[in-house]
């Protein structure tokens, strides 16, 4: 059996064939991106195939080595790195860099929004989203390729959450900002820990719910063995992954590379949701196995939260002349699909 290409050379074939030898670049260009998650996350790996696949459909003109999180700077640092040349990119995700300007959070992670990444890519490639992040992060000096996503997260729980009701009360592990906002807002009480404590926090009963990761990376951290009512698919985020590089770096590349590189952001965007989709259904049916209750909020409940979080980032987009365009223009989609009756 032959064995089977790359997705992104699939898509960039017809690159290749009208770009031909049109570079007169012959040395090869080595860049460093950073990721936001750790190596051993499947994330990562799908991240790292990628990049790994930039040399080979460039004829290796142009090599990049992905790190793991923390590699060279923090998390929320690579915003900084990135438009200093200190690394050539990133593939992480905008919300981490919220404190610098909200729209960040608005464009990044709109709390409650989308039920499925399909309709976040929508936004994204047709609701003006690509744009609005394009000049974001350009007032930082970083040109912004394009956006994918891990998909929606599930909400680990040690009790049983059916609806908006049920959030009232408990103790939730959640990150500081937008998200806190609206977990106040329907009664439950935030507690901001650390990553490297919220497992323990969980065992030990010091909250009762935690907003983590996707179901699969809940799954592959043993989550499922001490929270047995996780909600999924989940109800509140869903970050957006940006992969953006340094400008004058992104500018040296010739023409063909950058079309490449474009063609190959536009086959990872995809490629990563579908495969941690999967992942995800792999795992929910393990869970189920192995006696674990899989909570689903109907439509109904849902589309009550959507409403609820409206007048959060409504409060957000007050704090910047970008939040405020995010919100805009985010609202505007919500209608479109359906999503927002108000």
């Amino acid at each position: 059996m032959r064995a089977r290409r790359p997705v992104a050379s699939l898509l960039v074939a017809g690159v290749l064939t009208a770009a031909g030898a049109a570079s007169a670049q012959t040395e090869t260009v080595r860049w460093k991106m950073q990721a936001a998650t750790q190596a051993g996350e499947i994330a990562f790996q799908i991240m790292k195939e990628f990049t790994d696949s930039i040399g080979p459909l460039t004829g290796g003109r142009l090599e990049i080595e992905l790190l793991p999180v923390g590699s060279v700077v923090q998390y929320s640092e690579t915003l900084d790195a990135v438009g200093a040349g200190i690394l050539e990119g990133q593939v992480t995700a905008p919300v981490y860099f919220s404190g610098k300007n909200p729209a960040f959070a608005l464009l990044g992670d709109l709390i409650a929004a989308y039920n499925h990444t399909e309709e976040m890519f929508l936004f994204l490639r047709r609701g003006g989203g690509d744009g609005l992040l394009r000049d974001l992060y350009a007032q930082y000096g970083v040109h912004y390729i394009g956006g994918a996503a891990t998909g929606k997260e599930a909400l680990v729980s040690t009790i049983p959450l059916h609806g908006v009701d049920d959030l009232s009360g408990i103790k939730i592990r959640a990150p500081e900002g937008m998200a806190q906002d609206i977990f106040s807002e329907v009664g439950a009480a935030p507690v901001n820990l650390p990553a490297a404590e919220v497992f323990t926090a969980i065992e030990r009963g010091v909250v009762d719910a935690a907003d983590w990761a996707t179901f699969s990376m809940n799954h592959q951290l043993g989550f499922h063995r001490i929270a047995r009512y996780p909600v999924y698919p989940g109800i509140h985020s869903m970050p957006v992954i940006d992969v953006a590089v340094n400008p004058d770096r992104w500018e040296a590349l010739p023409p063909d590379i950058q079309a490449i590189v474009e063609a190959a952001v536009w086959s990872f965007s995809r490629d990563i949701t579908y495969r941690l989709e999967l992942r995800d259904l792999a795992d929910v049916a393990a869970a189920k196995a192995e006696g674990v209750e899989i909570i689903d909020w109907p439509m109904e409940e849902r589309s009550r939260l959507r409403e609820i979080a409206t007048g959060i980032w409504a409060d957000w987009s007050t704090r910047s002349a970008e939040a405020e365009a995010a919100y805009t223009a985010q609202i505007a989609f919500l209608r479109e699909l359906g999503l927002l009756t108000k």
